[in-house]
């Protein structure tokens, strides 16, 4: 299948580990120009040497920004004034019980998690709706339908990208432009599966990753974590010609964790 992505600029934030350097890697396979991101010249060198590797002829700029502050969205988009492509990767979580998470906390991730996508998107959407073409994607999670109580704040968050994402998706109308919303699962980055080990240690990781699944995330069809690549291809039709229909919506691709036929 054509994807027809050839040659179009496509930043990825948060693109020098996890998720989003797959995302990356699979948006180069198909001959994209990919914005590699991170927030220091170490993270993003290591990130485009990593997808050379697998793919030596990968079209890719460099990017040190920090995209979780208004500084470092300014930073991006003076350096990368317009692209085809939008990829709001940038996340972070953490695991604190809600009478735990100080008004500091809810601040930080509503800074990194929302703020990040609402201030690149206000600057790149507009540039494609002068042109008529382009692709928004947030990366939001199960848990911003699915809310998990140990994660109240970042739960929220991820809620929020849904509501922003379907709202810029209603500017689009009569364009050949999308912004949707996709929802991954427990992906086995690297960070989590360090988790995992810490909480189950003695175990091998394929040991740790059966028993998280079954005590944590039992309703999981797939019974096991996503690869990364796996949603990084995903993010890339969405981002494709062959996707043009597919706008305004929630893709999920959590292994059927979430119990609802709707």
């Amino acid at each position: 299948m054509k994807l027809e992505i050839e040659h179009k600029i496509a930043l990825v934030t948060a693109s020098s580990g996890g998720i989003g350097l797959e995302i990356a890697r699979s948006l180069a396979a198909e001959n994209a120009k990919v914005v590699i991101n991170g927030r220091t010249q170490a993270n993003v060198d290591k990130a485009i040497a990593d997808i050379l590797q697998s793919h030596p002829n990968a079209n890719l700029i460099p990017l040190v920004s920090d995209n979780g502050t208004q500084a470092g969205c300014e930073t991006t988009i003076k350096q990368i004034p317009q692209v085809d492509i939008l990829v709001n990767n940038l996340g972070i979580y953490e695991a604190n019980g809600f009478f735990d998470e100080t008004d500091d906390d809810w601040q930080r991730l509503f800074e990194v998690n929302v703020m990040s996508g609402v201030r690149l998107a206000r600057h790149y959407l507009a540039k494609m709706l002068a042109i008529g073409h382009g692709r928004v994607i947030f990366i939001s999670s199960e848990s911003g339908i699915m809310p998990a109580p140990e994660m109240a704040h970042y739960s929220a968050t991820k809620t929020m990208q849904l509501g922003i994402s379907r709202a810029l998706a209603e500017l689009t109308k009569n364009t050949n432009i999308t912004v949707n919303a996709v929802l991954p699962g427990p992906t086995g980055t690297d960070s989590v599966e360090k988790f995992m080990q810490d909480v189950y240690p003695g175990l091998t990781l394929a040991e740790a990753e059966t028993k998280f699944m079954a005590e944590n995330r039992p309703t999981s069809l797939i019974s096991r974590l996503i690869k990364p690549s796996e949603i990084g291809d995903i993010v890339t039709f969405i981002c494709s010609e062959r996707a043009a229909i597919i706008n305004g919506t929630n893709i999920r691709t959590e292994g059927g964790l979430v119990r609802s036929a709707f």
